[in-house]
C-alpha cells in the first residue's frame, strides 16, 4: 500500500523514509547512552547502590537508577527521549503502510494500535520514575514489555518471507525474550536471596534489553529504503509516501490461497475453548469433593464410588442417544455447567458431591460425543481446531488457577466469601453451552465406524486413558511439576512464582506444536520416555527441564490421541479410556494413602510405577497410530489459534509479574525481638462444610501476629486434593517466606513452614516409617533479628504403628540434638505428656524443653524449645476450619549472659509488657469462632 503524490504539484520537502528510522535510532540510543555516561561520571557510587549493597559489591547501575534517580542525567534522558516521539509515531505510520496486507486489514490495525499504546506506556515509565511512584512505574514498564509481544509478532509475521529482514527481526526478537529468563533469575537472586553482585549482573541483561529493543525498530531502515516521503505545495498541503523502488518481495511470491470453505469461525473456536475449560474445572473438582469424605472418615467412606461417574460415556453405544446428543450437544454441556459450576449453591456436602458427580458424567459424555463427531465430519480442519480447543481449555484452567493462587474460582469448594467467581463462571459457561455448535455428519452414516490403518481400539483406549490421567495429574496446575522438584532453601531451582509462567508457556508451545504436527510419533515417544525419567530422577532445575520436556510430550500428544479415538465408537473407546483414567487415579491415591486402603502395600511409594505406566500407555497409543491423514490441511488451522495462544502467553507473564512479592516480609514486633510461633494441622485446606479455608486461615494467622507457623497435612499437590498449593496463597496474603516441605513425589501428607524471617537454609526429612505412613519434617535455619535460629516442623506417624513412631522420635531427637543454635519444634507427636516417646523429644540428648509441661490436655500438637526465653503460650480454638486447634508460643532471643528459665513459673498478664501479649480479641467469644480455650486465657512465663 502506498500514498501517491499529485505530480502536478511541486514538492516542498522530499526525504527517504529510512532517515526517519535513523532519527528514531539515534534519539533513543543517545538518550540512554547520555544518561549512563553522565550518571557514571557524576554519581557512580550512588546509582550502583541498591537496598542491600553498594560498591564494590555492586558495580553496574540498573536502567531505572541511571535514568530516574539523579539530576542532571534524568533531565538529559527525558529531553532526548522526548525528541524520539516524533520519529516514533512516523515510524508506526510508515510501518503500517509498508506492512499493510489487504487479506488481513484488521491485523494491520491491531498491530499499529498495539504499537501506539506501547509507545504511550514507554512515556509512562520514562516520566514516572520508580522514585516518583514505584507501582505506577512498574505497571507501565511491564505493560510496555507485554505489548512488545504483539507488536513484534505483528511486524515479523507481516514481513515478507524468504528475506533477510524477516530473519534479522525474528532473531532480534527471540534474543530479546530469551534475555528475560536470566534477567528474572538474577532479579530473584537479588530480591529474594540478597546475593551480592546479582543486581549488577541483572543490570547487564536489563541494558541488553534496551539495546535489543532499539535494534528491533532500527531494522526499519532496511524496510524503508525504497520509500520516499513528499510534502507538496497544494492547498491544503499534501503528505504522501511514494514507493520508488521494487518491493522486497513480489506479490507473485506470496501464497494467496482463497479462504477455505472448511475454515472455522473464531466464535466457534472460542466457545469450544470455554466448554473445555468448564470440562477441566468440573472433572478436577470431582476428586477434590470426593476427598472430603475419606478425609473426615479416616478411611474408605463409600462416596468414592462416585468416581465411576466418568463411565457414563458408555450410553453413547445406544444409537438414538448418540443421535440426539449430536443434534443437541447443548444438552450435555448445559447439565455439566449447571450441576458442576452451579453446585456451589448446595450447602450440604453430600448433595454437592452428587451434583458434581452427575456433572462429571455429562462432561465425559460431551467430550466423547464431540470428539467422535468432529472426527467423523467432512472437515479435516474443523476437527483439528476442536482437538486444540481441548488443549486450550486445559491451559485456561491452569492459567486461572495461576491467577487465583492455585484455587479454581469456579470450583464447588469456592463461594463469594472465599474468593469464588462461581456466578461469573456459571453465566459464561451457560452462554458457551447454549452456543455449542452442532457438527454435521458426513454422507456416511454416523453409526459406521472407520478405523485408521495400523490401529486397534484397545491400544487407542489405553493411550487415551493414560493421556487424560497424565494431563489431570501433572498439568492442571502450573506449580505441580515445580513442586516435584522443590528441595528447599537456599533456592536452587524453579519456584511457583514466577516460573509457573514458564510451565504455562511450554503448555502453549506444546499445544501449537501439536496442531502443526511437526514431530513424528517415534520422536515424540522418545521425548516422553526420556523427559519422564529426568523428571522422576532429577531435582531442582534438572528435574524441571525434564518436566518441561514432559509437558511438550503431553500437549503434542493431545490431537494425535483424540484424532485417533474419533475413529471408533465413542461409547466404547471413551468408556475404556475413562476406565484406565480411574484405575490410574486410584493408584495415584494408593501410593500415599497405602496405610488406609486395602492392598495399599502393593503401591506404597511407587510414583515410578504410576508415572511409568501412564507414560507407557501414551507411547503405546502413539506408536500404534497412523497420523498421515491427520496432517492434511493443517496450515490453514494455525492462524486463528495463534491469536489465542499469544494472548494466553501474555497473560501468563503478566500474572507472574503481578504476583511476584514487592516487599520483604517483616516481623510483627521487632522492637521487642519477639518470635511468635504456631503449629496447626490444617486438614488440606477444606473446612468442616467442604469449603476452601485458606482465606480464614490467613485471617487467623494474621490476627495472632504469627512470625513463624508450621502447617501439617498441607500437601495438596495431588489429584485428590485438586492439585493446589496452600502455601502460595497463605505466603502471599500474609507476606511471608514459605517452604512447601517434601514434595508430592515424596509420598507424605505434607508439612510446610511460613516465616516472617528470611529462611537461610531448609532440609527436608522423611523419618523412618517401616510400616505406616511416612513422617515428613522440615529443619530450617532462620535469620531472626540478625541471629540464626532453627525451626523444626514435624508430623509423626499414626497411632497404630508404635514402632514407626518410636523410630521417628529417635530421628527427630537426633536432628534437634545436632543443632547448637536456639531451636523451636512445631510438631504433631501423637503422645501423652511426660509418657512414652515424649521423653525422647524432651530429653538431655535433644536439649529440648516443653513450652508448658503442666498442660496435660495434649495428644498431637506440641511446641518445644531450647536456648530461647519463653514468654507466652496459648491454645486457640479452630472454629469450623479444621478439627485441630492452633497452638502458639512466644519467645525472645537471649541477651549475652542471660540465664534460661525452663521452669513453669507463670506470671499474671499485667506483669507482661504490652508488646509481648497475645491479642485480646480472643478473650470471651473471640472472633469468627476463634478464642482462647482449654485455659480460656493465654499463659505467660517469667
Amino acid at each position: 500500500m502506498s500514498l501517491q503524490p499529485n505530480e502536478s504539484n511541486s514538492s516542498i520537502i522530499k526525504i527517504n523514509a529510512k532517515y526517519i528510522s535513523y532519527a528514531h535510532t539515534i534519539c533513543a540510543s543517545s538518550a540512554f547512552l547520555a544518561a549512563l555516561i553522565v550518571g557514571v561520571w557524576l554519581h557512580y557510587y550512588k546509582i550502583v547502590e541498591n537496598g542491600y549493597y553498594g560498591y564494590p559489591d555492586e558495580w553496574f547501575p540498573s536502567v531505572s537508577a541511571t535514568i530516574g534517580d539523579r539530576y542532571p542525567e534524568r533531565s538529559i534522558f527525558q529531553i532526548l527521549i522526548a525528541l524520539t516521539s516524533g520519529p516514533r509515531f512516523l515510524l508506526l505510520l510508515i510501518s503500517y503502510i509498508r506492512l499493510y496486507d489487504s487479506r488481513r486489514p484488521n491485523f494491520g490495525v491491531f498491530g499499529v494500535v498495539c504499537g501506539i499504546i506501547r509507545t504511550v506506556t514507554c512515556g509512562g515509565w520514562v516520566y514516572i520514575t520508580s522514585t516518583d511512584d514505584h507501582d505506577a512505574h512498574d505497571v507501565f514498564m511491564i505493560s510496555y514489555i507485554v505489548l512488545t509481544i504483539p507488536w513484534e509478532y505483528y511486524v515479523i509475521s507481516s514481513t515478507p518471507s524468504r528475506t533477510n529482514l524477516k530473519k534479522f527481526r525474528l532473531y532480534t526478537s527471540l534474543t530479546f525474550f530469551t534475555t528475560l529468563i536470566p534477567l528474572i533469575y538474577f532479579f530473584i537472586q537479588h530480591k529474594v536471596h540478597r546475593v551480592a553482585g546479582a543486581y549488577s549482573i541483572y543490570a547487564y541483561f536489563e541494558w541488553a534489553l534496551i539495546i535489543l529493543d532499539v535494534l528491533f525498530d532500527s531494522w526499519t531502515a532496511l524496510d524503508f529504503k525504497d520509500l520516499t516521503i513528499s510534502l507538496s505545495s497544494t492547498k491544503p498541503l499534501q503528505f504522501s509516501i511514494d514507493q520508488t523502488e521494487a518491493p522486497i518481495i513480489s506479490k507473485e511470491e506470496i501464497n494467496l490461497k482463497p479462504k477455505s470453505k472448511d475454515d472455522v469461525p473464531f466464535l466457534e473456536l472460542l466457545i469450544n475453548s470455554i466448554n473445555s475449560f468448564i470440562f477441566w474445572s468440573v472433572i478436577t473438582s470431582l476428586l477434590l469433593t470426593i476427598w472430603f469424605f475419606p478425609l473426615w472418615n479416616m478411611g474408605i467412606s463409600g462416596f468414592e464410588l462416585t468416581i465411576l461417574s466418568f463411565l457414563l460415556s458408555f450410553i453413547l453405544i445406544i444409537p438414538p442417544i448418540k443421535q440426539i446428543l449430536n443434534s443437541f450437544p447443548q444438552i450435555s454441556r448445559l447439565i455439566t455447567v449447571i450441576l458442576g459450576v452451579g453446585a456451589y449453591k448446595i450447602e450440604d456436602p453430600d448433595s454437592r458431591l452428587i451434583s458434581v458427580a452427575i456433572a462429571s458424567s455429562f462432561a465425559s459424555i460431551s467430550l466423547a460425543n464431540e470428539v467422535y463427531h468432529y472426527g467423523q465430519s467432512n472437515s479435516n480442519i474443523r476437527s483439528k481446531y476442536y482437538y486444540t480447543t481441548f488443549s486450550i481449555g486445559l491451559i485456561l484452567s491452569s492459567l486461572v488457577k495461576f491467577a487465583n493462587q492455585t484455587n479454581n474460582p469456579i470450583w464447588p469448594i469456592m463461594n463469594e466469601s472465599n474468593g469464588g467467581w462461581n456466578k461469573t463462571g456459571l453465566v459464561i459457561g451457560i452462554l458457551a453451552a447454549l452456543l455449542t455448535p452442532r457438527v454435521k455428519p458426513t454422507s456416511i452414516s454416523i453409526n459406521v465406524e472407520q478405523k485408521p490403518a495400523k490401529t486397534s481400539l484397545f491400544f487407542t483406549g489405553l493411550g487415551l486413558g493414560g493421556l487424560i490421567f497424565s494431563l489431570h495429574a501433572m498439568l492442571t496446575d502450573s506449580s505441580t511439576i515445580i513442586i516435584w522438584n522443590w528441595e528447599g532453601y537456599p533456592i536452587q531451582g524453579p519456584i511457583p512464582v514466577p516460573h509457573g509462567a514458564i510451565t504455562l508457556i511450554f503448555m502453549i508451545i506444546g499445544s501449537y506444536l501439536g496442531l502443526s504436527q511437526s514431530i513424528s510419533t517415534k520422536l515424540l515417544s522418545g521425548l516422553g520416555i526420556i523427559s519422564s525419567i529426568i523428571l522422576y530422577l532429577g531435582t531442582e532445575w534438572i528435574g524441571y527441564i525434564g518436566g518441561l520436556g514432559y509437558i511438550l510430550f503431553l500437549m503434542i500428544s493431545i490431537p494425535i490421541i483424540l484424532g485417533n479415538a474419533s475413529k471408533f465408537q465413542p461409547g466404547v473407546i471413551f468408556t475404556l479410556g475413562f476406565l484406565v483414567h480411574i484405575i490410574l487415579m486410584l493408584a495415584h491415591v494408593w501410593i500415599v494413602a497405602y496405610a488406609f486402603v486395602p492392598g495399599g502395600w502393593i503401591l506404597r511409594e511407587r510414583t515410578d510405577i504410576i508415572l511409568g505406566s501412564s507414560t507407557g500407555l501414551i507411547v503405546l497409543g502413539l506408536l500404534t497410530t497412523n497420523i498421515s491423514s491427520f496432517k492434511k490441511g493443517i496450515n490453514n488451522a494455525l492462524y486463528k489459534v495463534k491469536r489465542i495462544l499469544i494472548i494466553l502467553s501474555i497473560l501468563s507473564v503478566l500474572i507472574a509479574y503481578l504476583r511476584f512479592p514487592k516487599q520483604d516480609p517483616k516481623p510483627y514486633h521487632p522492637n521487642s525481638k519477639l518470635i511468635t510461633a504456631g503449629i496447626w494441622t490444617i486438614h488440606f485446606g477444606l473446612d468442616n462444610d467442604m469449603w476452601a479455608s485458606e482465606g480464614r486461615m490467613s485471617s487467623l494467622i494474621q490476627d495472632l501476629e504469627l512470625d513463624v507457623v508450621g502447617l501439617l497435612e498441607s500437601d495438596t499437590q495431588r489429584i485428590i486434593m485438586g492439585n493446589r498449593d496452600l502455601t502460595q496463597k497463605l505466603g502471599e496474603d500474609l507476606n511471608m517466606y514459605y517452604d512447601f516441605g517434601p514434595g508430592p513425589n515424596k509420598h507424605t501428607w505434607g508439612c510446610a513452614l511460613l516465616s516472617k524471617f528470611p529462611i537461610l537454609n531448609s532440609t527436608h526429612h522423611l523419618l523412618p516409617s517401616p510400616v505406616g505412613e511416612l513422617a515428613p519434617a522440615i529443619h530450617a535455619t532462620l535469620d531472626v533479628y540478625g541471629e540464626k535460629v532453627d525451626v523444626v516442623v514435624f508430623h509423626s506417624g499414626q497411632e497404630e504403628d508404635e514402632e514407626d513412631r518410636y523410630l521417628q522420635s529417635l530421628g527427630i531427637r537426633d536432628i534437634m540434638g545436632s543443632s547448637d543454635r536456639p531451636l523451636i519444634l512445631l510438631s504433631y507427636l501423637v503422645t501423652t505428656p511426660k509418657e512414652g516417646n515424649y521423653n525422647l523429644y524432651v530429653s538431655k540428648e535433644s536439649g529440648m524443653y516443653d513450652i508448658d509441661s503442666s498442660d496435660w490436655d495434649r495428644w498431637c500438637e506440641y511446641i518445644l524449645y531450647k536456648d530461647l526465653k519463653r514468654t507466652g503460650y496459648a491454645r486457640i480454638s479452630r472454629g469450623t476450619i479444621t478439627d485441630t486447634e492452633l497452638q502458639v508460643g512466644k519467645f525472645q532471643l537471649l541477651n549475652k549472659g542471660d540465664d534460661v528459665n525452663y521452669l513453669n513459673e507463670r506470671i499474671n498478664e499485667v506483669e507482661v509488657d504490652e508488646d509481648l501479649r497475645f491479642p485480646n480479641i480472643f478473650y470471651g467469644d473471640g472472633v469468627r469462632d476463634h478464642r482462647f480455650h482449654v485455659f480460656d486465657e493465654p499463659r505467660y512465663f517469667q
